[in-house]
Parts: structure tokens; C-alpha cells; sequence
């Protein structure tokens, strides 16, 4: 049988729709178009450019294995650095050409055996695969503060940073202390006149450095690739090293703790210090990467208020204290909802299922990326992705050559359609609920890592054993594949 050609629609041009991309275009899958809302590549990176604003993976270990970038400019690359990668990606494998921009797809259902897409704009659109790049971090979160809205300065969401606002000077409130809000004090504490973090709860630090490169080297690096590729699988090895402390107790994780409360050890005030001290354990939460933190928060204009909000006036911000913090602006670093996946698109699978009734108790997914009662359909970072403290780079690259393996086989004309079983997904969920309580995540936190029943939704064994799982060749017998096609 000759080869088949299948149509791909791919949903979000941002990391790992990009890859994704790259990499069926690579094995010879030419009909790929990616639907892209907004107006630039990048997602998260296009998406947020406040103050400070840097990964908090490696810069060497952040970027594709078949595109290493030789000119990192520092350990921890700065958001806009990380943004030119990916627009140089696009560039570089002409995905312009493929990408249709300012184009949201609302509707997806699976129908006469394809997907059939519906855009904002009323388009109808189909495809032979569907794809769900949509990423994790994507639809911002809102605080419902009362009188939010009666403020008389502006409030903007770190997301969503309005670069016209002059923060220099002036009187600012950030809420929020996870990793953005973190970064975002230590970006304007040098500028604004006084700088309030509000916290709800305090985070544990790692003072990681850092340091920018040495410019003579990217030359180097450029003539000799294998430099660039002794970087990434040497932090890939701390990583999965790091990995070991948060799956299972023992002296990494200890030593990691350790690590943190000598951090905290820094702040100098006692009352500071223990305002700023967590009641959990270090990296329950995903650990926050920060070496100016603490000597930011102990500025003559920079303050704590740990007491509660009780709600937002014209002037500022009252807290349950009864005392009003006037204000000139207020940014909200209060996250996004990371169980919202590609939502809140319509999806609809085989024979009428919703995503909606499929999710009833909360997102699930077999390997993170493909959902049954759903035929040639997957995801990128979907559902217990390994996200924590981890490069997604890496996730996402595993994830994309995994699912270009099956597109390869219908080519090949080895079936029609191609989803997990219901039987096979409940028992992959089932048995990561079971080594959940020996992670760190269990330890007993609050976290966006959580789902609806308290349990933390993230896969609980290391990165290198997800690689491998994704690399295997499938077991036939959890999938349901229909219309098998036998050779003439």
C-alpha cells in the first residue's frame, strides 16, 4: 500500500505546538497547519513581559535537542531571549507559512471519521488529527477581591502587563508570592518608591545565581554543536538528579530542604524572617528559583503584609486589620488556571462524549496525552505531564515524537483511528494515584498542582522513566483502533 497522507490541525503556536510541528514536518507530514489566536509565536512567552521576568530552568537545558541556540546569553535566560528562540525556530523551519494567526478554534468535534474544527470567525476546517498545544499556564487567574474594580489606578494581571503604566516612583502593590510575584519584586524593587508584596503564604527559595556567559564563547559553541550538547544532558542529569528528592524521601531531599532554610537563615530580622517561613515542606509546592528574593524584601521600600485582604478602595487596598495601603497601581500575580488544558474550546469525541463529561471528576488523560472516546486526538502537556521543577522543553519533545510516531503508522496505513481505552487510561491514573503518597507533593500543601479531590495531578515517578514510556512501542491492547488496513 502507498503511503497516506495525513492532514494534522495543530491548536497553539507556542513551545510545544512549535514543536510539534518541527518534528511532522521533519518525517515528511507536509499538511500541518497551526491555529494560533494570537498574533505572534511564543504562548507564555509571548504572553508575559513584566519586570524580571526569566525561566526558571537552565537556559542550556530550555531548548530543543535538534535545535540547540549557542548564544544563551545567561544561566537563566530572560523572558525576551527566550521568546527570539522560538521566533527564530519559526523562521528557521518556515512555520509561518503553516501557521494561521489570529485564528481561536472554538468547536472541535470528531465526525465521518475526521475532526471537524469551527473558528471564531464561523470557518469550518478538518483534519485527519487534531492536536491540543494549548499549554499549561495559559488562561489567567483573577482574584475575586472586592472593590477590585473601583480602584483609581491601574491593575493589571502579570500576564497582561501594560508597559504604559510608569512603575518608577511610585506606590505598588504585588499580590501574589508564587514564582512570577517573586520575580516581579525583585524587577521593580530597585524602582518603585514603596513596593508591598502581599502574601498569602509564604514559599521556600533556592538561591540559585545567575550569572551571564561569556560572549567569546558563542563562536565557539557555534563551530563545535557538541559543547552545546554536553550542556543540555548535563542539566538534564541535575534535573533527573533533582527529580529523585521530590518522587521518594531520603538525603536529596534533605539535602534540598537543607538548602532552602539556610537560604531563609539570610533574612535578617526575626520577624521578617519568620513571616516569610512556609508551614510546609520545601518543594511541595513547585520551588521558586531566586537569588534576589530575600535581600529584595529586606529594602527600606519594600514590605511584607501577610495580614488578609478584606477588600480594595478607591486609594488602595484594606486589609482585615482595618489599615489602608494607598496605592498607585496593583499587579496581580495570582497564576492561571492550570487545569483548564485547551479549554474553554468545545471538544467533542466519538458518538456525542464531551470533554466536559469526560472530565466530570477532573482531567485525565493516558500518558498525559491522549484521551479515550476521543480517535486521533492528543495533547502537549496535557494531564499528568511531568511539569514540577522540570524543563518542558524536554516534556514537550518527548511528548511530540511520541505522537509523530502514530501519525507515522497511519501513513503507513497500519489503521483509521487511534485512542486509548477507557480500561487502559483508568489503570495508568490508578497507579499513579497510588505512588503519589510518596512524593513530596502529599506532604501537605496547597498548590496548583492539586485537583479537585485534593490529590496532586502530576506523574510521580522521574522524567527519564516518562521519556522511556513514551518512547515504548505501544501496547496494542490499550487502544482501540479501528478500520485496520490490510496490504493489497
Amino acid at each position: 500500500m502507498s503511503q497516506r497522507h495525513p492532514s494534522v490541525g495543530i491548536i497553539g503556536a507556542g513551545m510545544s505546538g512549535i514543536c510539534q510541528a518541527i518534528l511532522l514536518r521533519q518525517a515528511g507530514v507536509t499538511d500541518v497547519t497551526i491555529y494560533e489566536k494570537g498574533a505572534d509565536v511564543g504562548g507564555t512567552w509571548r504572553d508575559n513581559t513584566y519586570p524580571g521576568l526569566s525561566c526558571d530552568v537552565p537556559s542550556r537545558f530550555y531548548q530543543f535537542t535538534f535545535a540547540m541556540n549557542p548564544s544563551w546569553t545567561r544561566l537563566f535566560s530572560p523572558g525576551p531571549e527566550i521568546h527570539k528562540y522560538f521566533q527564530a525556530l519559526t523562521d528557521r523551519y518556515r512555520l509561518s507559512e503553516i501557521i494561521r494567526f489570529a485564528t481561536e478554534i472554538v468547536d472541535a468535534r470528531f465526525a465521518g471519521g475526521r475532526w471537524q474544527l469551527t473558528t471564531g470567525a464561523g470557518e469550518q476546517l478538518s483534519h485527519d488529527f487534531l492536536i491540543a498545544a494549548t499549554g499549561v499556564l495559559r488562561e489567567p487567574r483573577t482574584p475575586a477581591i472586592n472593590g477590585l474594580a473601583d480602584f483609581d489606578g491601574p491593575v493589571m494581571h502579570s500576564a497582561r502587563w501594560d508597559h504604559s503604566v510608569e512603575m518608577a516612583g511610585k506606590r505598588v502593590a504585588v499580590i501574589g508570592t508564587g514564582s512570577t510575584g517573586v520575580q516581579i519584586v525583585c524587577g521593580l524593587a530597585d524602582f518603585a518608591s514603596r513596593l508591598d508584596l502581599f502574601q498569602r503564604s509564604a514559599q521556600w527559595i533556592l538561591p540559585l545565581p545567575n550569572p551571564r556567559y561569556y560572549r567569546w564563547m558563542n563562536p565557539v559553541r557555534r563551530r563545535v554543536p557538541r559543547l552545546s550538547a554536553i550542556g543540555y544532558y548535563t542539566y538534564h542529569l541535575v534535573f533527573e538528579w533533582l527529580a529523585g528528592a521530590l518522587i521518594r524521601p531520603g538525603w536529596r531531599r534533605r539535602f534540598m530542604s537543607g538548602a532552602c532554610r539556610a537560604n531563609l537563615r539570610t533574612v535578617r530580622d526575626p520577624d521578617l524572617r519568620r513571616r516569610l517561613t512556609p508551614d510546609y515542606q520545601p518543594m511541595c509546592r513547585r520551588l521558586i528559583m531566586s537569588a534576589g528574593f530575600y535581600p529584595a524584601m529586606q529594602r527600606d521600600n519594600v514590605h511584607l503584609v501577610d495580614a488578609g485582604i478584606d477588600h480594595v478602595e478607591r486609594r488602595g487596598i484594606v486589609t482585615t486589620d482595618g489599615e489602608l495601603r494607598e496605592l498607585d497601581a496593583i499587579v496581580l500575580a495570582t497564576g492561571f488556571d492550570a487545569h483548564a488544558f485547551m479549554r474553554p474550546m468545545s471538544l467533542v469525541g466519538r458518538d456525542g462524549l464531551t470533554l466536559e463529561h469526560l472530565w466530570a471528576q477532573g482531567p485525565r488523560a493516558h500518558l498525559g496525552v491522549a484521551l479515550p472516546g476521543f480517535p486521533n486526538f492528543f495533547m502537549l502537556m496535557g494531564p499528568h505531564s511531568p511539569v514540577g521543577n522540570y524543563s518542558l522543553t524536554a516534556i514537550a519533545e518527548a511528548q511530540a515524537n511520541h505522537i509523530t510516531g502514530w501519525i507515522t503508522r497511519w501513513r503507513a496505513g497500519e489503521f483509521d483511528t487511534v485512542a486509548p481505552t477507557r480500561r487502559a487510561t483508568d489503570d495508568f491514573n490508578a497507579s499513579m494515584r497510588r505512588a503519589m503518597p510518596g512524593t513530596v507533593w502529599a506532604t501537605g500543601c496547597s498548590s496548583w498542582y492539586l485537583g479537585a479531590d485534593g490529590v496532586p495531578e502530576l506523574w510521580p515517578w522521574t522524567p527519564h522513566e516518562y521519556r522511556q514510556r513514551l518512547a515504548a512501542t505501544p501496547d496494542i491492547n490499550d487502544y482501540d483502533i479501528d478500520s485496520l488496513v490490510t496490504s493489497a
